[in-house]
C-alpha cells in the first residue's frame, strides 16, 4: 500500500449515491479527472475510502499517478482503464500530472436501453472477481478507445439534444463490448454465456446474505438448484469450487470491516456470522495466512 489506512478512515465509509447538476434527467455524466482534484461541493473527500453506487470507468490521457480500489493500489498512466463497480470503495490520490475523464452511469442507465444479456455482460466488465479492475492499453488500442470516448464528450457537452441519451448508450455499449474484447484476447477474462445468468444470481445472493451463511447447500436451495450445479457455474466462470467462491467474497467483506472500521475484531467476528471469536481467526488465516491483527498491520 501506499499509505497505512487513518483513524478518519477507519469510519464506515460513505456512501456515494449517483448525482448529475447539469442533466438532473440523466442517469449518466462525464467529469475530467482534473476538475475533479478542484471541486469544493463535494460533501466528502476523495481521497478518504468512499462507496459508490455507480459504476465508473476511469480513462487515463496522460500523466502518472495512482487509485485505490478495494485497498489495492494501482498505478495509473497513459492508456490506464479502470473498472469501478457499483458497491466497490475506492479512493483517489491527488495528481498534478494526471489527466483524465470519468464516465459514470447507473445500472438502471444501461438496462433500461440493452437487452438483458448485453447489460449483463456489460456489468461484468466492472466484476472484479472475474478480472483485475485495471486494462493497460497499448498505443493503438488507446487511439481505438480516445476516439469513443471523445464522441461521447461530443455528444454529451456539445450537441446535448433529444437524441444524445440514446447515441451515449450505444456509444457505451461499443465502448465496453471493445474493453470486454480486449479482456478475453488477453485472457484476462473469460465469460461462458451458458451460466451467465446463474452466476450473477449467485453472486448477488452470496453479496447480500454472506454474513449468515457460507454453505454451498443454502445457496443451492435460494436458487432451486443443486450443489453439483453450482459448482459447474463457478468452475465455468471463476475456474474455483463454488465453495472456495464464497469464501473470496466473505473474506473479501470481512478485509473491508478490518481495514475501513473501528470495530474490535470479536465486533467483526460476529458482524460476519461467526458466534466464536476463535473460528473467525482460524477461518480468516486460512483464507490469508494472516491474523485479522497482521492484516490490519501490513495495511
Amino acid at each position: 500500500m501506499l499509505c497505512g489506512i487513518s483513524e478518519m478512515e477507519r469510519e464506515n465509509p460513505k456512501n456515494i449515491k449517483f448525482l448529475n447538476r447539469q442533466n438532473l434527467k440523466y442517469q449518466f455524466d462525464i467529469v475530467k479527472l482534473e476538475e475533479l482534484y478542484q471541486r469544493t461541493d463535494l460533501d466528502h473527500s476523495i481521497e478518504h475510502h468512499h462507496k459508490v453506487e455507480f459504476y465508473i470507468l476511469l480513462f487515463i490521457e496522460k500523466g502518472l499517478g495512482h487509485h485505490t480500489i478495494d485497498f489495492t493500489d494501482y498505478t495509473c498512466e497513459k492508456g490506464t482503464l479502470l473498472t469501478i463497480r457499483k458497491d466497490q470503495i475506492h479512493k483517489f490520490f491527488k495528481s498534478k500530472t494526471l489527466k483524465g475523464l470519468l464516465l459514470i452511469f447507473t445500472d438502471e442507465f444501461l438496462v433500461s436501453f440493452l437487452e438483458k444479456m448485453e447489460a449483463q455482460k456489460t456489468m461484468l466488465l466492472f466484476n472484479e472477481l472475474l478480472s483485475v479492475p485495471k486494462l493497460q492499453l497499448n498505443n493503438v488500442n488507446f487511439l481505438t478507445v480516445h476516439q469513443i470516448i471523445k464522441r461521447i464528450e461530443y455528444e454529451y457537452f456539445t450537441i446535448n439534444d433529444d437524441h444524445s441519451l440514446s447515441v451515449i448508450r450505444s456509444e457505451l455499449n461499443i465502448l465496453t463490448t471493445h474493453v470486454l474484447r480486449l479482456k478475453e484476447k488477453d485472457k484476462k477474462l473469460s465469460i461462458d454465456k451458458k451460466y451467465l445468468k446463474e452466476f450473477v444470481e449467485l453472486q448477488n445472493l452470496v453479496e447480500k446474505n454472506v454474513n449468515t451463511t457460507t454453505k454451498v447447500k443454502d445457496y443451492a436451495g435460494l436458487m432451486g438448484v443443486s450443489t453439483k450445479t453450482l459448482n459447474a457455474v463457478t468452475k465455468s466462470i471463476v475456474h474455483k469450487s463454488a465453495k472456495a467462491f464464497i469464501d473470496e467474497i466473505c473474506t473479501k467483506q470481512i478485509k473491508r470491516l478490518l481495514l475501513n472500521t473501528k470495530l474490535s475484531i470479536k465486533e467483526i467476528a460476529y458482524k460476519s456470522g461467526f458466534e466464536e471469536t476463535t473460528n473467525f481467526y482460524k477461518y480468516f488465516k486460512r483464507q490469508t495466512q494472516n491474523t485479522p491483527e497482521q492484516f490490519r498491520l501490513k495495511k
